[in-house]
């Protein structure tokens, strides 16, 4: 989703099911078309975004100490 100004910005407003223009306040943003509040990801497009994001991250953890040299 390349957004490369303002006006075509778009979340997600379970009311009307799709992606749409918003309106935003302080706390929230509102749909532009119905009013309703919007989030910035639909449901299946939330556990997309974080299944890719675990198959990106490094697997294991610390890399292993190498033994047999002194340190000073």
């Amino acid at each position: 989703m390349d957004h490369t100004d303002f006006y075509s910005d778009k979340k997600f407003c379970d009311a009307c099911g799709t992606y749409r223009p918003y309106l935003q306040s302080l706390e929230h943003s509102y749909c532009a078309q119905c009013g309703s509040e919007v989030r910035l990801f639909s449901e299946a497009d939330w556990e997309h975004f974080h299944t890719e994001l675990k198959e990106r991250r490094p697997k294991g953890g610390r890399p292993r100490k190498e033994h047999g040299k002194e340190s000073a």
